[in-house]
């Protein structure tokens, strides 16, 4: 068994991230993930990398975009109004189709909102980051673990499907501090022949663009990649179960909102309420099948969540409404308590969730 270290969320990811092969950090300070940053600028330099706070969001992303077509690991890091304004860049990375690796540790909002964590940008993140048909991969950790495996585990989906990889954590996983093993294996190596790196007049140019000016053209190059995310949805689906054997209520939940489910969970089996759960660990691609599944076997759903009810969504888009899903929320950077999940919980289990 490895040795664990003692770390906040923010630096082990940062230390994940050297690790999967990232020497190119560009970013922009903003809480609560500033500690990436930071975290950054002093290591960078120690093992050769490049460390480079931008002079805005929108410079870092197009950074990272250069960085990216060049065929090298590269990854920034924002909240929430950071993250809206790299939006264009995140369009473009998805039009180029290039790897990149993206993370956002929430606050709550709209507008500048506050500091605290939230959980409001699913939409987001999962729906329409910004201009044109394109999917991002979103995962969301639920521990300083996780915030490190997802790190590593990132980067490599990144390079293999050349699409951006977000790691959406919400302000919790980032400030939080817990023992974690940094020992995550060997860097996967991917083939990046398409990277723009010089000829030595050897091959062919290589051209990485976003900008198709003919139609067909560009139609084809939407279904192409369409294609791929449909094989992304079959093979890269995560999840995970908890208490769901026998369970006739499931909760729904990420991140922190999962952590607080648990412990309102083992409440409700106490007094002998058969509930369980189901945390997606992919946020896209969602596991709308194992939900679906579900709903054959139990008699309601409850979607914890810190939004105003985003995911709740998803939920009843993956079970196609064949059973009731409630909603358990806070928002403005507050956090449920496993109490507020127990009362939503019994409510469920006295009326099926019916109102």
């Amino acid at each position: 068994m490895s040795e664990k270290v003692l770390m906040k969320g923010n630096e082990a990811l940062a230390e994940a991230a050297i690790m999967a092969g990232c020497r190119h950090y560009l970013g922009y300070p903003i809480t609560p993930q500033t500690e990436i940053a930071a975290y950054m600028a002093k290591r960078m330099p120690k093992v050769g990398g490049t460390f480079l706070q931008a002079e805005s969001e929108i410079a870092a992303i197009n950074m990272v975009i250069g960085v990216s077509a060049a065929g090298k690991r590269a990854m920034t890091s924002s909240s929430s109004p950071g993250i809206s304004l790299k939006g264009e860049g995140l369009s473009y990375l998805a039009g180029c189709d290039l790897p990149a690796f993206v993370v956002n540790v929430q606050r709550g909002g709209p507008g500048l909102g506050g500091i605290q964590p939230s959980q409001s940008d699913y939409f987001q993140a999962t729906k329409g980051t910004s201009h044109g048909d394109y999917h991002m991969l979103v995962l969301a950790p639920d521990s300083v673990q996780e915030m490190v495996s997802m790190t590593f585990k990132g980067f490599d989906m990144a390079d293999k499907y050349r699409m951006t990889v977000m790691l959406l954590a919400d302000g919790t996983m980032g400030q939080m501090m817990e023992p974690v093993s940094l020992d995550m294996g060997e860097v996967a190596e991917y083939d990046k022949s398409w990277a723009v790196t010089g000829t030595g007049c050897a091959r062919k140019h290589n051209v990485v663009n976003s900008l198709f000016l003919k139609p067909e053209e560009l139609e084809k190059k939407n279904f192409e990649r369409f294609e791929k995310y449909r094989y992304i949805e079959e093979n890269e689906v995560m999840y995970e179960e908890y208490m769901m054997d026998d369970a006739d209520i499931c909760i729904v939940a990420f991140g922190i909102a999962a952590r607080v489910s648990k412990n309102a969970i083992d409440m409700a089996r106490a007094k002998g309420i058969k509930v369980g759960m189901l945390r997606p660990i992919t946020l896209w691609p969602f596991p709308k099948k194992e939900l679906r599944e579900i709903a054959d076997k139990v008699k309601c759903f409850v979607s914890v969540e810190m939004s105003m009810g985003q995911m709740i969504e998803d939920v009843r888009l993956a079970t196609e409404c064949t059973k009731p899903v409630l909603l358990c929320n806070r928002v403005g950077g507050m956090i449920m308590t496993p109490e507020e999940v127990l009362a939503k919980i019994e409510e469920a289990d006295k009326t099926g969730g019916n109102n």
